[in-house]
């Protein structure tokens, strides 16, 4: 008999056995007696634990359950079913809804019973366990116990708490470990590392030092430095205890070794009195070079503190092999007198690691000038390319316009493992290197790497067929994602006019097969789901071949592809069968998040109809506002739960419903977020949370916890700001008592604080804030942020430039390369004086970024056009490159200028056509430009033409898009689709589609899908007579720029087919055009009923099981006792259902 079913029957006949005749408790062995009573007074945890450790020692015997029931009617002691059922309900709740409980209930174990739990929570080897005819899965089980936020915080606590009082330090440390690494959440918090054990044995601390060593990246700056606090306590200790005086350190080379990223939060005087046997015997260890890869945090005055021991300590600074050790150390190399080409050329080469530093880039951009300079003399360029790693990137075009073809081939296995090229750098080396080999082939391609971005859309669409297919089978294959949108049509477009297109289509993965055109699908066959794995789809593939495929295929298999689960239609959905429905929806939950905003609405429907008491409580946010009535009790925990694991926006569009889910939510939280446990069932609808709620229902304690939340958070508004903002300086007090390590953890909510507030911190810490601005948004949202830090960076250091020459900039401060890096965004604070007086050197090394600022005002902009007029010579001289390196810069170009500009390459034209604030007349004159400069007409451009030019099509007029080839057009319509073009425009491009896909009235759901805006061009007749059903699969952008005088011509029916999504767009001019009945029918669809198939829709009087769950089939059959088993192992779905 099975261990866990002899529990199970044990417990049973506590409940269910007639016994006749008493029987002393001193029948029953002491620990069975224990657990009994326990069942008594309710602690069913400690029961199950007592009789689990009780059968594991001991023999079970015939009369062994007629003793306990003896022993039950002895103390006269009976259940009903109903107050079974109840007291089961409240243990549910509290046990695995409420994780407080679950820690309190652990916290009250004896000894025994814990050891008992971590035993079968963490060492137990069995995959599942067997209860008569039932199987439960084991490591499922625990896994979905490791997956709850709240269950795992409740076991890391209550391990620190008690385990090392019960168990060996090495088990605890094993059991810390398991549940650290498989959470989502990190419990490590300065206030948890107190509760952290002060003694260790040494194998026990070196785990668990490696276990934070491994989680670094995931914790705060003060969890880093408070966890550094407790592994230098424990160092120290032998030290302490020796008979060395405090001129000498605690750091020994094995401390080092054990510190591993936290060496990091050595103090400076600390690492100048580390011996220097001992550092020369770290730099001496096999994995010393691997440690001090990992670095990333480190600050230049620690690392040439490190750099100063080690160079005392014996090791040649100048040996290669000394170079090799240093790891990222390397990075702030400072004794550069009297270096020699060859030092300067391994220092470059160990240097391509120093784009993982968290910041400092400027000063390691400048020290790699430093060494260029020296590795290149009596050298050419030319002559030692391929020995400068990635300095090269810091090489200016110009110099890489002067580069032989034949020294960019023999470079080019360095040239293609460098990263951080700029687009305009990637056009030069690959033209150079292509120019060798005269002709492109699939061998040469492969040879280019990251360079392979450089080839011109041309040159693809020129290749051998062969050669293409070969691309996209072969390792290059990694690279095609990073192609522009008019390379990768290039590639399909050869191909698809070759017979290999069929074979290609089943070995093109990734994003790259979203390019594939609808009607190029068409002409396709021999697809199977097998096939789809790894592809990534847009919804128009993805409804064309789920419906295709689902005439021969499970549902199973196609839905575990993932991707296709785009493609279900709500008619599929409705359609099947109840076993396959709920067979099926774990498919349909796992990828949630593919799915749109109908589909899951038609999910929430099908569960509703085919099993509404077990429906899981997130669907009902997207049914009408009157079912979210039925999340209460039990219901909340779970409901939380999964809606903070996906975005709200999903699952609902509407602003009034999200607002209504949101007060449902702060219900259910009884009015507060009060701890750390609130945090982690919230997970991503923190984000989503009132301001008045944030502002007076928040704990500093939860406040404490969420930050690292907040800073995911997509889209705070002002107010939510604020109050994060308060906040923090409630939790931390004034700025200008904060560490370093606090400011990095505020992170981007410093850009909230005031300009003095701001100063005070820049002053303290100028990096952390530095580093901190780099990932902040444009100016409009941190500018207070920003201007400090320019203050702070043109204040710290005087112009170094010498080179400037004009007289009236003597007096002027110009910005620098160091500057311009450091800066980033905030260069948007440069006058247009400063910018005018730039040295010609720093712009040409910097125009890059200069292009990237997105702040920059129009006169901004023109003075530095007129830079790069001044240091390129004139605008018909300007090669492809240039033009490509300006970035936003290009909008100041006029109308005339851009005439005067070569524009022949479609790539050319692709990067302008990304800039979105181009005037209709500059879009002309690009337009023109091109069409001259290739010696082409509107009817000889190819679909890669279209793509490539993008937004500029939008200046097409109505002529010209006709006189568009149907097949160009064909191929890229899915990209045109995506263009926000006026109405016009609109209308002509539809006449075109209905070309290719025939008259509107006949177009279906994938067609729909596959125009995207274009359908925005439909006229009133043709919008009339579209069936409702189709109205889901108008994209949004398509809805939105239907013309208010058209958009009113739909019928109710159609209107209230919208689907939730398309009527959350509506705009506030389509809806006053609308009648009563058409409003009526709109919040209908934003609400997510369903008109079109009322059986779906069950009248309330249906729902009152889901207030009183107890539908038959639910796994407590037998009453409490395996109900009990079950909770323990956590087998009920958490859902409507429970005991």
């Amino acid at each position: 008999m099975s261990r866990i079913l002899k529990i199970c029957l044990l417990l049973i006949s506590m409940n269910h056995a007639e016994i006749t005749h008493s029987q002393n408790s001193e029948d029953l062995p002491p620990l069975l007696h224990k657990a009994v009573e326990e069942v008594i007074t309710g602690k069913y945890l400690n029961a199950l634990l007592d009789i689990l450790h009780f059968q594991s020692s001991n023999v079970w015997t015939a009369d062994m359950l007629t003793k306990v029931m003896a022993y039950f009617h002895a103390r006269e002691v009976t259940f009903t079913l109903s107050s079974l059922q109840m007291s089961i309900k409240s243990y549910l709740k509290n046990l695995l809804y409420q994780p407080r409980q679950l820690l309190s209930e652990f916290q009250q174990l004896d000894q025994q019973q814990f050891q008992t739990a971590m035993k079968y929570l963490f060492n137990s080897r069995r995959d599942h366990l067997e209860m008569g005819n039932i199987i439960l899965d084991w490591d499922k089980t625990r896994e979905r116990i490791f997956q709850s936020p709240g269950v795992n915080r409740t076991l890391f606590l209550v391990t620190l708490d008690k385990c090392f009082l019960v168990l060996t330090a090495l088990d605890c440390v094993d059991i810390l470990s398991q549940v650290l690494r498989v959470s989502v959440v990190n419990y490590l918090q300065p206030d948890v590392i107190g509760s952290l054990p002060s003694t260790l044995l040494e194998d026990a601390f070196r785990n668990l030092s490696t276990v934070f060593k491994d989680l670094y990246d995931k914790t705060s700056a003060n969890t880093q430095r408070a966890l550094y606090g407790w592994m230098k306590r424990i160092l120290q200790k032998p030290h302490n205890m020796s008979e060395f005086n405090e001129s000498t350190s605690w750091v020994s080379a094995e401390n080092l070794r054990i510190l591993g990223r936290y060496m990091v939060h050595l103090p400076l005087e600390e690492i100048l009195k580390i011996s220097l046997s001992e550092i020369r015997l770290f730099i001496s260890y096999d994995n010393a070079t691997k440690q001090l890869d990992t670095v990333y945090d480190i600050t230049p005055e620690l690392a040439q503190a490190f750099l100063e021991r080690i160079n005392s300590s014996g090791f040649d600074m100048r040996n290669t092999s000394t170079i090799y050790r240093l790891g990222l150390l390397v990075c702030f190399y400072d004794d550069m007198e009297q270096m020699d080409a060859a030092v300067a050329r391994a220092l470059l080469h160990q240097m391509i690691k120093c784009n993982q530093l968290r910041g400092f880039q400027a000063e390691v951009q400048k020290l790699k000038s430093q060494l260029l300079s020296v590795a290149m003399q009596n050298q050419t360029l030319n002559g030692i390319l391929g020995s400068l790693s990635d300095a090269v990137v810091g090489l200016t075009s110009s110099q890489l316009d002067s580069l032989s073809p034949e020294a960019v081939h023999n470079a080019i296995a360095t040239l293609n493992q460098v990263s951080g090229w700029a687009k305009s750098q990637v056009m030069i080396l690959s033209s150079k290197y292509l120019s060798y080999e005269k002709v492109l082939s699939f061998y040469n391609v492969s040879q280019m790497g990251t360079l392979l971005t450089g080839i011109s859309t041309q040159s693809f669409h020129s290749m051998n067929p062969k050669e293409l297919s070969q691309i996209v089978r072969g390792t290059t294959s990694q690279y095609l994602s990073d192609l522009s949108p008019a390379q990768q049509q290039g590639i399909l477009r050869k191909i698809a006019a070759s017979g290999d297109f069929s074979s290609s289509v089943k070995d093109i993965q990734g994003a790259f097969f979203k390019e594939i055109s609808l009607s190029d699908l068409w002409k396709q066959t021999g697809y199977n789901s097998t096939m789809m794995k790894g592809k990534e789809l847009r919804s128009s593939q993805a409804l064309y071949l789920y419906e295709l495929l689902s005439e021969k295929n499970y549902p199973a298999d196609l839905l575990s592809t993932g991707q296709l689960a785009k493609g279900v239609p709500c008619k599929l959905i409705e359609s099947m069968g109840t076993d396959i429905f709920l067979n099926n929806f774990k498919f349909f939950e796992k990828h949630l998040h593919l799915l749109s905003p109908y589909q899951v609405n038609c999910l929430a429907w099908k569960f509703w109809k085919v099993s509404n008491v077990s429906i899981p409580p997130f669907l009902l946010l997207v049914l009408p506002v009157e079912y979210l009535e039925y999340v209460s009790g039990p219901l909340c925990v779970p409901f939380i739960e999964r809606l903070g694991k996906y975005e709200m926006s999903l699952l609902s569009p509407s602003l009034h419903k999200k607002n209504i889910v949101l007060q449902k939510v702060q219900e259910c939280l009884n009015g507060s977020i009060a701890d750390e446990y609130d945090v982690d069932l919230l997970g991503n609808l923190i984000c989503h949370l009132s301001p008045a709620f944030l502002h007076g229902r928040m704990s500093l304690r939860a406040m404490a916890t969420a930050l690292p939340q907040f800073k995911l958070c997509q889209q705070l508004s002002h107010e939510q700001n604020t109050e994060i903002k308060y906040k923090l300086l409630e939790l931390y007090g004034s700025p200008s008592n904060w560490t370093a390590e606090t400011t990095l953890d505020v992170g981007p909510f410093i850009a909230l604080l005031s300009k003095g507030e701001l100063n005070i911190l820049a002053e303290k810490f100028p990096d952390t804030i530095l580093q901190i601005a780099k990932t902040t948004g444009p100016v409009s949202s941190a500018e207070g942020l920003l201007s400090t830090v320019f203050e702070s960076v043109t204040n710290a250091t005087a112009n170094t430039d010498s080179s400037l020459t004009r007289p009236d900039c003597l007096e002027t401060r110009a910005p620098s390369s160091d500057k311009i890096i450091k800066l980033a965004e905030a260069n948007v604070f440069w006058s247009v004086e400063e910018l005018k007086c730039m040295d010609t050197v720093t712009f040409d090394k910097n125009v890059e970024l200069l292009g990237t600022v997105s702040g920059f005002n129009s006169s901004q902009l023109i003075a530095l056009k007129e830079k790069a007029k001044q240091v390129w010579g004139s605008l018909p001289g300007w090669k492809s490159y240039h033009i490509v390196s300006l970035g936003r810069i290009a909008l100041a170009l006029t109308e005339h200028e851009i005439e005067e500009l070569d524009l022949h390459s479609i790539d050319t034209v692709s990067v302008l056509s990304q800039q979105t604030e181009w005037t209709l007349a500059q879009a002309r004159s690009i337009l023109q430009g091109f069409l001259e400069d290739s010696g082409q007409t509107i009817s000889t451009l190819k679909s890669f033409d279209l793509v490539g030019l993008g937004a500029i099509l939008c200046a097409l007029n109505s002529t010209e898009i006709m006189s568009i080839r149907t097949a160009e057009f064909s191929a890229a319509v899915a990209r045109i689709g995506l263009l926000l073009c006026s109405t016009p425009v609109l209308r002509q491009f539809k006449k075109m589609a209905e070309s290719v896909f025939g008259a509107a009235t006949g177009w279906n759901s994938s067609v729909v899908q596959e125009i995207g805006t274009i359908a925005g061009g439909l006229d009133e007749d043709e919008l009339k007579a579209f069936d409702k059903n189709l109205m889901p699969y108008f994209q949004p952008t398509a809805v939105r720029h239907i013309p208010p005088e058209i958009f009113q011509a739909l019928s109710p029916e159609q209107i209230a087919n919208l689907g939730p999504e398309n009527a959350a767009v509506v705009t506030r001019s389509q809806r006053e055009h609308l009648t009563a009945s058409q409003l009526q029918s709109l919040q209908l669809a934003l609400d997510g009923a369903r008109t079109s198939t009322p059986e779906t829709q069950n009248d309330a009087s249906t729902t009152q099981a889901v207030q009183t769950p107890a539908p038959s089939g639910a796994p407590c059959l037998s009453g409490f006792s395996v109900c009990l088993c079950a909770v323990f192992m956590q087998h009920l779905p958490i859902g409507i259902h429970d005991c």
